[in-house]
């Protein structure tokens, strides 16, 4: 009997958005329904990917290395671990995957939208999630969320304009794929935020 393949779920949102709050709560609805999940996350996944993970979050670069770095890295995520998982029949989900290229190289800091579709068509021609939660709230609600009392990577160090058209690429992503995408409101309650993945996931369930 052939293994059913799972599902792979990821989450995207520019800083603030709210998206890791829930991505626990997301775990334990899959995990409750008996099945087998592997949670990740982008940059990292794999010791060789949490490495890039600090270079990239931390290291000031040119703007196509950052984004050579961060599909480098995905690639390493995709061989050791997306991809197995998903042959073995087991759900993924990911903080994060190549929408945020888009969104943060391409919508934030730039770079042309040609450089990065070359690199995901490079990266995983035959690979997309099967369903991508993108968090979206305003920007002031998104920035008043980021903790003061840690140290701030330097895209959360990022102006306001930077954030902003970050957003409009995601949103935009969004709209290109709407088959895949669900854009949550997330300046609501937790609960309705929920209630609304629950109901989702169920769907996909």
């Amino acid at each position: 009997m052939t293994q059913q393949r799972g599902k792979f779920i990821t989450f995207e949102g520019i800083d603030g958005a709210g998206k890791s709050t829930h991505i626990a709560f997301v775990s334990e609805l899959i995990r409750a329904r008996g099945v087998t999940l592997v949670s990740s996350r982008e940059p990292g996944g794999t010791p060789l990917g949490e490495k890039l993970r600090e270079l990239v979050l931390h290291e000031k670069m040119h703007l196509e290395t950052e984004a050579l770095i961060m599909f480098a890295s995905r690639r390493e995520h995709i061989a050791q671990v997306i991809a197995p998982a998903l042959e073995r029949g087991q759900w993924v989900i990911s903080d994060r995957f190549s929408d945020a290229s888009f969104a943060y190289q391409g919508g934030g800091r730039g770079l042309a939208l040609s450089k990065l579709d070359a690199l995901e068509q490079w990266v995983h021609p035959e690979l997309q999630p099967d369903l991508t939660f993108l968090f979206d709230v305003p920007l002031e609600v998104a920035r008043a969320r980021l903790d003061a009392t840690r140290s701030l990577d330097k895209f959360e160090q990022e102006q306001a304009d930077f954030f902003s058209a970050t957003r409009a690429e995601y949103l935009r992503r969004a709209a290109q794929f709407p088959e895949r995408f669900r854009v949550i409101d997330s300046a609501r309650s937790i609960a309705a935020i929920q209630a609304e993945l629950a109901q989702l996931l169920d769907a996909l369930l």
